[in-house]
C-alpha cells in the first residue's frame, strides 16, 4: 500500500465512521495489508488516512508485539501527567520531535470482527501509539502539538519535495514524448522509403 506523506489532502481530513456492514473480509483484507505495510516501514501504527482511506480505523503493534486493530475508537479518559517522547510518523519520514502527550489513555472501539472492548490506562509506547494514530482520525498531525517552528521547516521541507518529484515526473514524460516522437518519425521515413 501506498504511504500518504505530508502534504497529501486525505492527511488532513476528518475520517467518517465505518459502519458495521462495512467489516466484512474485504475490510479485514485491507487490515492484513496495512499490518503488512506498517511492519515493512519499520512503524508501530497505521491509520487509514495514511493508506488513503478517510475511515476512522487504524492498526497498532506496540512494544508487546499484540496486533491491534482499533476502528471507530474513542477516547473515554486520558491522564493529568504528561510525558515527552520523541515521535516520528510514517507520513513524515526522517523527521522527529518531543511531544508531550498524557502518560495513561483508556480507549473503546470495535475489533476486525465489529465487537466492541475496551482498554482502560494504556500506558507507555501504547498508550502514546494509541494517541498518535487517533489524531490521524481527525486530520491532526504529530508536528500540530509540537514546536510551531518545526512545524513549519518540516510542511516546507515536504512542500520543496513535492515540487521536486512533480518536475521530475515531469521531465520524465518530457523525454518519454521526445523518444517516442523520434521513433515514430524513423518508422515513418522508414515506411516512405
Amino acid at each position: 500500500m501506498k504511504i500518504y506523506k505530508l502534504g497529501e489532502e486525505v492527511l488532513r481530513e476528518k475520517c467518517v465512521e465505518v459502519k458495521p456492514e462495512e467489516i466484512n473480509d474485504e475490510f479485514r483484507a485491507t487490515l492484513n495489508e496495512m499490518f503488512e505495510t506498517m511492519e515493512s516501514a519499520n512503524g508501530v501504527g497505521l491509520a487509514a488516512p495514511q493508506v488513503g482511506i478517510a475511515k476512522r480505523f487504524f492498526v497498532v503493534v506496540a512494544d508487546d508485539d499484540i496486533r491491534r486493530v482499533f476502528i471507530n475508537p474513542v477516547i473515554t479518559k486520558t491522564s493529568n501527567d504528561l510525558v515527552d517522547y520523541e515521535e516520528g510518523c510514517l507520513s513524515i519520514p526522517g523527521f522527529y520531535e518531543n511531544i508531550k502527550r498524557p502518560s495513561k489513555v483508556s480507549v473503546i472501539a470495535l475489533n476486525e470482527n465489529g465487537k466492541q472492548f475496551s482498554i482502560e490506562e494504556a500506558d507507555g509506547l501504547l498508550a502514546r501509539v494509541i494517541q498518535h494514530e487517533n489524531d490521524h482520525l481527525d486530520g491532526i498531525l504529530y508536528i500540530d502539538r509540537g514546536d510551531q517552528k518545526f512545524k513549519e521547516s518540516t510542511e516546507e521541507q515536504f512542500k520543496k519535495r513535492a515540487e521536486r518529484a512533480a518536475k521530475k515526473a515531469l521531465e520524465k514524460e518530457r523525454k518519454k514524448a521526445s523518444i517516442a516522437a523520434k521513433l515514430a518519425a524513423k518508422q515513418e521515413k522508414k515506411e516512405r522509403s
